[in-house]
């Protein structure tokens, strides 16, 4: 390939970097539970709904998004999220009730963080049809890290110093500036790009399908409904653990600034989860490295709550609660390309993509509520890993959707 195709391609990364690090700051969300609680009186459950509805609301979005991208090309979709996603947080800072916040992280940034998360995948997908699953995991990579930046930043220096709201301002700042310029390098290559020299195996498991489903198709498929399931529940425990991670931490004794340390463990986890998985999963399979992860967050889960008054216990198996969690954002985009073809994989993907607004209602009620009724999280906890085992046979059910019999008319490669 040639220097500029290299150039190209990984400009692509860059970008979807810089978008995906500003907007996976939502997943340092817990540094500010204890401030709103102490300042408020707000419940645990009452706090964590804020985060469910994000969650919710960025789940959906994202379908809008996905297709606005296919049809629009991904540069105003990106700038449209960089304004709502910062104006957001920036927003919060007023906070005086619930219902504000409600507003502006739960609709507000998160219908930004729809958009921008919907913009990077498909990009990343057309240019990098040779290794997927690695370049997709690179560019969400950052969703997953961008916490290892804020939460210690926010947790350890700008809110005890500074305090929450400001926190929230400077975030928003930040934020703009960084999803901009994330917007400015996401393009699209021309129509029927490949790289130089490169043609698809065709007895590969991550070769791509050569018919392009549309939306309509792809949810008549059974492979699109088993994996829905498997991410809405397999994601659920890992959004359990993002929505509580400091409260539980510290409630097994661990000091604060440990406590917030565990977030930048979990970042690095998540990151890597996202990178590393995806590229196993161009070499043994998607389905084969989400059922791999899936059935290790099964045992995972009871295990961190009982090794959780440990330091060096605690932030092992945060690592690989969120390596676990991250591979299903990372795997499951590259699947969809795969699967139900790269043209139509903004809106496809988005499809599949609401299982996870669907497990920002689960995971945060399990550890929020089961946590008020208790006053433990054992209860959440081992409820999670019951619902991974649920995710693993829905897992185990999914198959590669096969080709509608008469593509040979509709057929693209």
């Amino acid at each position: 390939m040639s220097a500029e195709g290299y150039i190209n391609r990984w400009w692509r990364i860059v970008g979807g970097l810089c978008m995906n690090l500003a907007l996976g700051a939502v997943y340092a969300w817990s540094i500010f539970v204890a401030p709103l609680e102490k300042e408020f009186g707000w419940t645990r459950a009452q706090v964590s709904t804020v985060f469910t509805i994000l969650v919710l609301v960025f789940g959906l979005t994202f379908i809008v998004g996905g297709r606005l991208q296919d049809k629009k090309g991904p540069f105003w979709v990106s700038v449209t999220a960089a304004i709502l996603n910062s104006l957001g947080f920036f927003m919060c800072a007023y906070t005086e009730s619930r219902g504000w916040l409600f507003f502006w992280l739960g609709g507000v940034a998160a219908l930004g963080q729809g958009f921008g998360y919907a913009t990077p995948i498909p990009v990343m997908s057309k240019w990098f049809p040779d290794r997927r699953g690695l370049a997709v995991g690179l560019a969400v990579a950052g969703y997953g890290g961008g916490s290892a930046i804020f939460g210690p930043l926010g947790g350890s220096w700008l809110i005890p110093t500074y305090g929450w709201r400001a926190t929230f301002m400077t975030f928003g700042i930040i934020f703009f500036v960084m999803t901009m310029i994330g917007a400015f390098l996401l393009k699209n290559p021309p129509p029927g790009w490949k790289p130089e020299g490169w043609s698809p195996a065709p007895a590969s498991k991550v070769t791509a399908t050569k018919y392009e489903f549309t939306p309509t198709e792809a949810i008549r498929t059974p492979a699109m409904w088993f994996m829905w399931v498997a991410y809405a529940l397999g994601t659920s425990a890992g959004l359990m653990v993002i929505s509580q991670l400091v409260p539980f931490a510290r409630s097994k004794g661990i000091a604060l600034g440990l406590a917030t340390t565990a977030i930048f463990i979990g970042a690095l986890g998540n990151a890597c989860g996202r990178i590393l998985s995806g590229w196993l999963s161009d070499a043994i399979g998607r389905l084969n490295t989400l059922r791999l992860m899936i059935a290790i967050s099964i045992v995972a889960m009871p295990i961190l709550y009982h090794v959780g008054g440990s330091v060096g216990a605690l932030y092992v198996l945060v690592f690989a609660v969120y390596w676990c969690y991250g591979t299903q954002l990372s795997v499951n985009a590259s699947s969809a390309a795969d699967f139900w073809g790269p043209k139509n994989v903004g809106a496809n993907y988005g499809i599949l993509f609401t299982a996870w607004g669907v497990a920002g209602i689960i995971g945060p009620i399990i550890g929020g509520r089961l946590f008020d009724i208790y006053k433990d999280y054992q209860a959440a906890f081992y409820t999670a890993g019951v619902i991974c085992a649920v995710a693993l046979v829905s897992e185990l059910l999914a198959k590669r959707p096969a080709e509608p019999a008469a593509t040979t008319a509709r057929a693209t490669v």
